[in-house]
C-alpha cells in the first residue's frame, strides 16, 4: 500500500465549458479532506485549481499548499491562494516544490500546464527519479484521447508496457485515488541500467 499523505494536483486555472468539471474538482477537493489528505496545488481560487482548493479547505482539510510564481501571483491573475502559499521563482522551481510536497500526483482536465506537468512526473518515474503514483481523473472523458495515445505509442514500440502502465486513471475520484494506493512502480531506466 502507498501511503497517501499529500497529494499534488495538477489542473486548469479555467473551468472549462461543461460544470462537470468544475463539480468533480470539487468532489476531488472533498474527499481529500475527508481522508486527510493535504492538497498540494499550483496557487490561486481561479477555475479547476480555485474548484478542488476551496472545496479542500471548505471542509476542514488540515493542511492545502499552494506553490505558486511570483510573477502569477497578481491577484487579476491566479486570485488568492486558499491555505499556504509558497512563492517560487520560476515555473522550474514551482515543480520541484510541487514533487517534494507530495506522495503522488493526480492530473484534472486543464490546458498546456496541466499536461506539461503531468508528462514531466510520468517521464521521472519512468526514468527512476521517483516512485510515486500518478493517476489521470477522467472527467466526461477529457483524457481519453490521451489514454489512446499512450496506447498507440505503446503499440508503436516507443514506450514500453512497464512505462504504459504508469499512468492510472479512472473517471470517479475515490476509485482513482484506491488505485493509486495500491501501485507498486516499475524499476526506472536509471536501475535497469546500473542493476541490470
Amino acid at each position: 500500500m502507498t501511503s497517501l499523505k499529500k497529494l499534488c494536483v495538477f489542473c486548469g486555472s479555467s473551468s472549462g465549458r461543461d460544470s462537470t468539471y468544475v463539480e468533480e474538482a470539487k468532489a476531488l477537493g472533498e474527499y481529500l479532506a475527508s481522508e486527510k489528505i493535504q492538497l498540494t496545488y499550483g496557487g490561486g481560487s481561479i477555475g479547476l485549481m480555485g474548484a478542488i482548493a476551496n472545496a479542500a479547505y471548505d471542509e476542514g482539510q488540515n493542511r492545502v499548499l499552494g506553490i505558486i510564481p511570483v510573477g502569477l501571483c497578481a491577484r487579476e491573475i491566479s486570485g488568492e491562494t486558499v491555505g499556504e502559499q509558497i512563492q517560487t521563482k520560476d515555473m522550474h522551481e514551482r515543480k520541484r516544490l510541487m514533487a517534494e510536497n507530495s506522495d503522488g500526483f493526480v492530473a484534472l482536465p486543464g490546458g498546456f500546464g496541466t499536461m506539461e506537468e503531468l508528462f514531466e512526473v510520468i517521464t521521472w518515474q519512468q526514468l527512476g527519479y521517483h516512485k510515486k503514483p500518478i493517476g489521470v481523473l477522467n472527467v466526461n472523458g477529457y483524457f481519453d484521447s490521451l489514454l489512446t495515445f499512450l496506447d498507440e505509442a505503446r503499440e508503436s514500440g516507443f514506450v514500453s508496457e512497464e512505462a504504459r502502465n504508469i499512468v492510472l486513471s479512472d473517471d470517479d475520484a475515490e476509485r482513482l485515488i484506491g488505485k493509486m494506493r495500491q501501485y507498486t512502480a516499475p524499476r526506472g531506466v536509471i536501475e535497469q541500467e546500473f542493476q541490470g
